[in-house]
């Protein structure tokens, strides 16, 4: 199974562990990722609002790329997914729009013609790879581990642009891997709420106010560790957290882990090589729970 991988720029600079634990299972999964390495950042959501057409055009160059290797692309970051998949959208519902974008394109030699398939390596494991061979791959059970799921926004919203008509319970995935994985997913309502990310730098207080509030839920229903499958989402509530902690005055010390090392622990792959040691929050207690 071949990938265009756009693993973005925060599992290549702010969150390391991210790469390399992904890296990691890709291996054990038989997946074969090819970089798509001039690839340019799809604009975070902030290039979009100051100049849509520029967002647009750096996207639809990243979709020509993959369409050139007849590959679909994935990614690693929900933030990429969704701002990816929201100029897909009005790249392939507007064909004028699309052949201005097109005319910029040529002076490097590209074109997109509407092609392209963007995923997220959280719907790889459940609709490409699938549980089954997920499940048969784990070695290191995450029996009692009582795990929340965190969502965030760009993977869950707006559903129309994301493929939920054809694939409805994409809102459950981290769930049915958590399952898989031998792990008790816990249910809370602040999953699929924004982390406060977004508006960090302009209101932190509201910002980490914002993490807090979810920490603290899923901490108070049990949780030993909250995965999330999008890196700004981590560094919120992982590098923010004891602001977040000292702000809501309450102790927190709940673990945060990308997706890929949730998956990569069960795998058996080590935890220096899946980064579990990089956290700001320590893993030492998760680490501890599952059995060698």
């Amino acid at each position: 199974m071949k990938f265009a991988w756009y693993p973005g720029c925060v599992a290549q600079g702010g969150c390391p562990e991210l790469y390399t634990s992904t890296v990691a299972i890709a291996e054990k999964l038989g997946l074969e990722l090819v970089p798509l390495e001039e690839a340019a950042c799809t604009g975070a959501g902030v290039l979009s609002e100051r100049n849509p057409e520029l967002s647009d055009t750096l996207n639809a160059r990243t979709f020509a790329m993959a369409e050139a290797l007849d590959l679909p692309i994935m990614t690693i970051c929900s933030t990429c997914q969704g701002v990816m998949s929201a100029a897909n959208d009005k790249l392939t519902s507007d064909p004028d729009y699309l052949a201005r974008i097109n005319v910029t394109l040529a002076e490097e030699g590209l074109e997109y013609k509407g092609t392209a398939r963007i995923t997220h390596i959280l719907w790889v494991m459940v609709e490409d790879v699938g549980l089954e061979k997920v499940k048969s791959l784990v070695v290191r059970p995450l029996t009692g581990v009582k795990i929340a799921p965190f969502y965030g926004c760009y993977i869950l919203r707006p559903t129309q642009v994301l493929g939920f008509s054809e694939n409805p319970e994409r809102d459950t995935y981290i769930e049915q891997i958590t399952t898989a994985l031998g792990g008790i997913a816990i249910d809370y309502s602040g999953k699929t709420k924004c982390c406060g990310f977004p508006i960090l730098t302009m209101n932190e207080k509201a910002s980490l106010n914002m993490a807090g509030d979810h920490l603290i839920e899923a901490k108070e229903e049990g949780a030993d560790v909250m995965v999330t499958p999008c890196p700004l989402c981590h560094l919120n509530l992982d590098g923010g957290q004891p602001r977040a902690a000292k702000l809501k005055k309450v102790q927190i010390g709940l673990p945060i882990i990308h997706l890929p090392q949730m998956i990569g622990l069960a795998f058996g792959i080590d935890t220096k090589v899946l980064g579990l040691n990089r956290h700001i929050i320590s893993t030492k207690g998760l680490i501890a729970k599952v059995p060698a």
